[in-house]
């Protein structure tokens, strides 16, 4: 029972140490051992990917399938007007990268013109209008997934890649993945 001033701590009932155990035994007894050669596949897939370890682990974990597939957004990769380029380390980790890509580009860019300029760069790059901040649930969902359907790409497959809270709720809009923050995604070390 909850009064007044109750800060929701600890619980004080009798058996509680004995009810963490066994249910921290029983979670550990749920998580599955992976062999050896299994694990050394995946932390070889991770660094293909370009993707910390554990990134990658726990995407594989919460959705059951590989990522095969990125979106990124323009300010991810530091275009944000037009003719403007990848910067040259982004490209080279685009280049490295052994996913499909795909991108959502805010306006005024347009989606056919930053297609073009990522092909310069010799990246293949599927490319739509991200979606407006006023746009509906269903709307922006519909955006999201334009450029992740014509990449054939499956859903829980693709990882986002952006810079803002609007680019981090794509993942949940459109059933993605998950999202992971472009400075973490470019700077990853292999881990």
């Amino acid at each position: 029972m909850s009064g007044i001033g109750h800060n929701n701590g600890p619980t004080m009932e009798a058996g509680y140490s004995w009810r963490k155990h066994s249910w921290s035994k029983a979670r550990a007894e749920l998580l599955p051992t992976l062999p050896i050669e299994v694990l050394r596949t995946r932390v070889k897939r991770a660094k293909a990917l370009g993707l910390p370890y554990k990134t990658y682990a726990s995407v594989r974990a919460s959705t059951g399938r590989d990522v095969v597939g990125f979106l990124f957004s323009n300010n991810a990769l530091r275009v944000q007007i037009e003719g403007q380029r990848v910067p040259e380390a982004r490209v080279k980790k685009l280049t490295d990268a052994a996913a499909k890509l795909a991108a959502l580009v805010h306006a005024p860019l347009a989606p056919e013109a930053f297609r073009d300029l990522m092909a310069q760069d010799g990246l293949t790059i599927e490319a739509a209008r991200a979606p407006h901040f006023s746009q509906s649930w269903s709307d922006s969902a519909r955006a999201v997934l334009a450029p992740v359907q014509a990449a054939k790409l499956p859903r829980d497959g693709v990882l986002v890649i952006g810079d803002t809270a609007l680019e981090a709720e794509w993942s949940e809009i459109a059933k993605l993945a998950g999202f992971l923050p472009s400075e973490r995604y470019f700077t990853a070390l292999d881990r």
